[in-house]
């Protein structure tokens, strides 16, 4: 009955750094820089690989669809931080904090996925690379893209299945910057093991197995180009990886920094690890998306090449 009594929550308050209004400002243009950076460095990165006949190769294609997922995943949540940096109230909708969930979600199992796929790329052609052509033809590696994003729908749909129908009929402030999932559920008032079973199960299969995949691909990748004869050799092999293992280690070494650090439990320090955690997060959502490009056209020469192309050909034609 005293559940009965409550009324439904039909929409969140994100209090984001409400608290603390003179950071808001800076944080919306340092912010606003970081995304802008993100649309053009991934779109560039996605028009070069498209328009370029040198880049239409499997590690290209993958790299493609990363910066694709870059481009989602920040635009799913980016916007509505900066708009709350300027909104005294910062509200959500319940369907639109379901959406966002649903994207995050969907984003971040995708992106393991894909940076599995790459390692077995690299794997493959550096390894095998005799049989490079034959194992990584368009018909193997565009499914292989392909169901890495229905297997992090999928995953997302589960999740998201299993949040909404939780009742939310109490406190309605989601003390973070988005509608993160751990704090949406905090406001259930309901049990909420089964959700968390779930999200361990996912975290399991997408993060735990991807990381395994990962570490021995590169194991087997060291060994074989430990064992070529040249210096030279040796560093133009390792080149070919290099950009996506630099990704990889930010990627999840800024996961596990996040998850892994012990928790304050003095309530002022607690206080201040809140904001701590939350801007962390913020950080992580864009710097990685904004890293990804910068990283691989600094590392590649194939896309540096194909952006002065692209200039040049731009320029040309005005």
């Amino acid at each position: 009955m005293e559940v009965a009594n409550q009324s439904i929550v039909v929409e969140f308050v994100l209090l984001g750094l409400s608290d603390q209004p003179r950071l808001e400002k800076t944080f919306f243009v340092l912010i606003l820089l970081m995304y802008l950076v993100i649309l053009l460095g991934n779109g560039v990165l996605i028009l070069v690989t498209v328009s370029d006949s040198h880049l239409h190769t499997p590690m290209y294609f993958f790299l493609g669809n990363l910066s694709f997922l870059d481009i989602c995943y920040t635009t799913s949540s980016i916007p509505l931080v900066l708009d709350g940096f300027l909104t005294p109230r910062k509200t959500i909708s319940f369907s639109g904090c379901a959406v966002q969930v649903f994207l995050s979600f969907a984003m971040g199992a995708t992106e393991c996925v894909l940076l599995g796929m790459m390692a077995f790329d690299r794997y493959v052609a550096i390894c095998n690379p005799l049989r490079y052509p034959v194992v990584m033809s368009k018909a193997a590696y565009v499914p292989m893209a392909a169901s890495s994003w229905v297997a992090g729908g999928a995953n997302s749909l589960v999740q998201i299945s299993l949040a909404v129908q939780l009742p939310f009929c109490g406190d309605n402030i989601i003390n973070h910057f988005t509608c993160e999932i751990l704090a949406v559920l905090k406001l259930a008032c309901a049990d909420i093991s089964i959700n968390v079973i779930s999200m361990g199960v996912a975290n399991v299969i997408f993060l735990g197995v991807s990381v395994l995949f990962i570490f021995v691909s590169y194991i087997c990748i060291l060994t074989t180009i430990l064992r070529i004869p040249s210096a030279e050799g040796r560093r133009k092999a390792f080149s070919t990886c290099s950009a996506h293992l630099t990704v990889v280690v930010i990627f999840y070494g800024t996961i596990l920094f996040m998850y892994a650090k012990p928790k304050s439990k003095d309530p002022l320090g607690a206080d201040k690890q809140d904001v701590s955690d939350k801007l962390i997060s913020l950080f992580y959502g864009v710097l990685i998306p904004m890293l990804n490009p910068i990283i691989y056209s600094l590392r590649n020469k194939d896309v540096k090449a194909a952006v002065r192309n692209l200039v040049f050909q731009k320029r040309f034609a005005f």
